[in-house]
C-alpha cells in the first residue's frame, strides 16, 4: 500500500510538472505542439503535420532531444541589393513549391527574400539532407585540424566497432561520395526500407545505434565502383568526425563555422537515441543563416583569410566525384554537382541550397512539397528556378 501511494504521489507530481511546463511555453509554441504528430515517422506524416513540425522539430516530444549550435554575437550583414528582375512569377513559384522561405544572394547582397506558410526570418526550419553538405565541410575541417589523417583512411581506423563488417575496407572518401558498395535502401515511401527503419533500431549495449545497424548490412558491389544514395552513411560520417575530434558535432560546427561565419541565430541539431547528432539530417536554422552558410562556401570556407579546409579540398567536394547516371550532373563530397560548375545541397520535401561560384549566386530555400519527399514536378521546378536566376544575372551583366 505504501508503494502504491508513493507511485500515485509521483504521478501527481509529474502531471503537475507537465502542466506547468505546458503553460510556461509561449502561445505560438503551444499552438504548434497541439497540431504536431504523435509518432516519430517523419516520412509518413500528413501535410498539415509537416507544416507544423518542420518549424518545430527541436520542440517535438516524439523525437529525440536536440543540441544547440551556438552563434556568436557578431552576425554577418546581408545588405539589400536591387530587386532581381526574374522572368517568372515568384509568388506562383513559391505557391507551387509550398515554400516557407526563398532567399537569393548575389555578390553577398540580398536580391530576393520572401516567406510563406506563416513562416518568417525569425523562425528555424529543418534542413533535412542539406545537413549532409554541412557535415561534409566538418570532415574537411577535421582534416585541416589534423583530427583525420587522410581521406583514404579506412572507416574502421576510427570506429573499431565497424571492424569485421562490410565497412571494414571502406574509406572516408568512399563514404563521402556514397560509393561504399554496401547495401542500403533509401526508399522514402517504404516503411520497411533502411532509411525508414534505422532510427528505430535497438542497438546492442554499449554500441552506437547507427553503427549497430550499419555493421549488419552486406556488401553488394566492390567499394568505389557503385554510387548509391545513403543517409545512413552520412550519419556514419558524423559519428566518425565526432570520434576523431572528441567533440559533439554541434560544438565543432559552432567553433568552425557558425560563430566565425557570422550566423545570426543559434541553431539546433536533432540527436539519435544514443545522443549523437543525426548528421545526415535535421539541422534547424534560420533561412538567412542557411544562406550565410552558402555564402561562406562560395567564398572558399575562409575565416580571417584562411580556409578551414585543406587546399584544393573544397574544389574536390563541389565537383563530380561519382557518376549518378544523370547527364550533366554528379555527386561530390555530399554535394550534388552540375557540369556548369554550380552545386547544391538538397533535402527531402523541398529544402535546398544552390551555389554558383561563377555568377556569385547563393539560393536558400525551405519548403514542404505537396507531392511527397521526392516530388519530381516540384524538384524540376526548383531546378528551373535556379536557371531563371542564373539567366537574370547573366542578363544584368550583358546590360552593363
Amino acid at each position: 500500500m505504501k508503494m502504491l501511494k508513493a507511485l500515485l504521489g509521483l504521478l501527481v507530481v509529474l502531471a503537475i510538472a507537465a502542466i506547468a511546463g505546458w503553460f510556461s511555453l509561449d502561445k505560438e509554441t503551444r499552438g504548434l505542439l497541439a497540431t504536431l504528430p504523435t509518432n516519430a515517422d517523419v516520412l509518413f506524416w500528413n501535410q498539415a503535420q509537416r507544416d507544423a513540425a518542420f518549424r518545430a522539430l527541436d520542440r517535438l516530444p516524439v523525437l529525440a532531444k536536440s543540441r544547440v549550435i551556438p552563434a556568436g554575437g557578431s552576425p554577418r550583414p546581408l545588405p539589400p541589393g536591387p530587386p532581381l528582375e526574374l522572368p517568372i512569377d515568384v509568388g506562383a513559384y513559391m505557391a507551387g513549391q509550398r515554400s516557407s522561405a526563398l532567399l537569393v544572394l548575389h555578390d553577398g547582397k540580398l536580391r530576393l527574400e520572401r516567406y510563406g506558410l506563416d513562416f518568417d526570418a525569425d523562425g528555424r526550419w529543418t534542413s533535412f539532407s542539406v545537413a549532409k553538405s554541412i557535415t561534409a565541410t566538418l570532415v574537411g575541417a577535421a582534416l585541416r585540424d589534423g583530427h583525420i589523417r587522410s581521406m583514404d583512411d579506412k572507416v574502421s581506423d576510427y570506429l573499431a566497432d565497424m571492424k569485421g563488417s562490410a565497412y571494414d575496407d571502406v574509406t572516408i572518401r568512399q563514404l563521402l561520395t556514397m560509393t561504399s558498395g554496401v547495401q542500403w535502401d533509401e526508399n522514402y515511401d517504404d516503411p520497411e526500407s533502411d532509411v525508414a527503419r534505422f532510427n528505430g533500431h535497438k542497438p546492442e549495449a554499449g554500441v552506437d545505434a547507427l553503427v549497430s545497424y550499419l555493421r549488419r548490412l552486406e556488401r553488394e558491389a566492390p567499394a568505389g565502383t557503385r554510387w548509391n544514395y545513403s543517409t545512413g552513411e552520412t550519419n556514419l560520417v558524423g559519428v566518425l568526425v565526432g570520434e576523431a575530434t572528441g567533440k559533439p558535432l554541434s560544438t565543432y560546427l559552432s567553433e568552425k563555422i557558425w560563430i566565425p561565419a557570422g550566423m545570426e541565430q543559434d541553431a539546433t541539431w536533432i540527436l539519435s537515441r544514443t545522443g549523437r547528432e543525426i548528421s545526415g539530417c535535421c539541422i534547424q536554422a534560420a533561412a538567412r543563416d542557411f544562406a550565410r552558410f552558402g555564402q561562406f562556401i562560395l567564398e572558399g570556407a575562409r575565416v580571417d583569410g584562411q580556409s578551414i579546409v585543406p587546399d584544393g579540398w573544397l574544389a574536390e567536394a563541389t565537383t563530380r566525384q561519382a557518376d549518378i547516371g544523370r547527364p550533366g550532373r554528379g555527386y561530390g563530397y555530399q554535394w550534388w554537382t552540375f557540369d556548369d560548375g554550380s552545386f547544391a545541397g538538397r533535402g527531402i520535401f523541398g529544402q535546398g541550397l544552390f551555389i554558383d561560384p561563377a555568377r556569385r549566386i547563393v539560393i536558400a530555400s525551405n519548403a514542404n512539397w505537396s507531392g511527397g519527399a521526392r516530388d519530381p514536378v516540384a524538384d524540376q521546378a526548383r531546378d528551373d528556378f535556379y536557371r531563371a536566376v542564373q539567366a537574370a544575372v547573366d542578363a544584368e551583366s550583358a546590360r552593363r
